[in-house]
């Protein structure tokens, strides 16, 4: 269902920014004017990434294999890192370089009523995508505010594309002032101040994608609730004494690995220990299905933890 969602707002980012694309670089070509050309590239970079975001998606779905046991899933987080790159390195690159360029060599703007139909079009299809994208993140946020949703959400591919669809829109504004106070006072300046304020814009969305993706790229664990609720599923067997450790790793969007190291009561015979942790990592999964796998071992309180599992299935609870 999640990569449903995503791939239906990237699909539609993508063939917005597409349209997009080629009515902003047709537009900068006939005017000369530098805000519209950099808003081209915004969009053809923005084109790019959609693409880099669906194949993402797809890597994502490549079942476990020898080499990768735990499958592809960190695969969007790769690509969506790669994403955010692009927009820092290519989309506010050359936008910077191309409002300082023409600053400092300014060109008049030519038939700037041009420009206006064309960002007229680009605020309706951008505007159609940002909704698509705000309707899919809020449905997938939950009761969580935005910022927290960001910060805590585990899909990365909706809010790239809502992050990226929301530069668009402001770097659109940025373009019409710049084109109408060109055209209103006759100093091709504000053109190229526009570029300039299109890839300041386009930076610090990067800057902001980067950092956030940059922790589920690494290794974040799964979210507190979840961490809580296995502790508490735990420690309900009147077997288990203490819970010492719930280690969590995301390895995709939907797919935790936990870790879970448990001090038994002396008097509980191995038979029974190994029945409790199949048991254990049976109810964790059945209570949230996004923990594909369990590790469970035991271990006395305060010998400290591993990280890892025993290596022994009997003891090794895992879907």
């Amino acid at each position: 269902m999640a990569d449903s969602s995503s791939r239906k707002v990237i699909l539609a980012a993508l063939v917005g920014n597409a349209l997009i694309a080629v009515t902003k670089f047709v537009a900068a070509v006939s005017t000369g004017s530098s805000a519209m050309l950099s808003e081209g590239i915004h969009s053809l970079v923005d084109t790019g990434n959609q693409v880099l975001l669906l194949y993402g998606l797809a890597r994502s779905r490549a079942p476990a294999d020898e080499r990768f046991p735990f499958g592809h899933g960190k695969e969007i987080y790769f690509w969506s890192f790669v994403v955010a790159i692009l927009i820092f390195a290519v989309g506010s690159g050359v936008s910077l370089y191309e409002g300082i360029h023409h600053i400092f060599h300014p060109r008049a703007v030519e038939n700037p009523y041009v420009n206006y139909v064309v960002l007229g079009l680009a605020v309706l299809f951008e505007g159609v995508a940002w909704v698509l994208a705000l309707r899919e993140f809020s449905r997938a946020k939950g009761k969580w505010g935005y910022i927290q949703a960001v910060r805590r959400g585990k899909n990365p591919s909706l809010f790239v594309v809502l992050f990226e669809d929301s530069a668009a829109l402001l770097g659109l504004f940025a373009a019409f002032f710049g084109v109408l106070l060109t055209q209103v006072t006759g100093n091709p300046l504000f053109d190229g101040l526009a570029s300039i304020a299109i890839g300041l814009i386009l930076g610090g969305t990067a800057v902001w994608l980067a950092y956030e993706t940059k922790g589920l790229l690494i290794g974040e664990s799964a979210n507190p609730e979840i961490v809580h609720g296995i502790r508490i599923i735990a420690a309900s067997y009147p077997q288990i004494q203490e819970v010492n450790e719930v280690l969590t790793l995301h390895m995709g969007p939907e797919f935790i690995l936990a870790n879970i190291s448990l001090d038994f009561v002396d008097t509980v015979p191995a038979g029974e220990v190994e029945g409790t942790l199949e048991r254990l990592g049976r109810a964790v999964r059945e209570e949230y299905p996004q923990v594909k796998r369990v590790f469970a071992e035991p271990r006395k309180a305060g010998e400290g933890g591993t990280g890892v599992g025993t290596g022994n299935p009997a003891l090794d609870s895992e879907h």
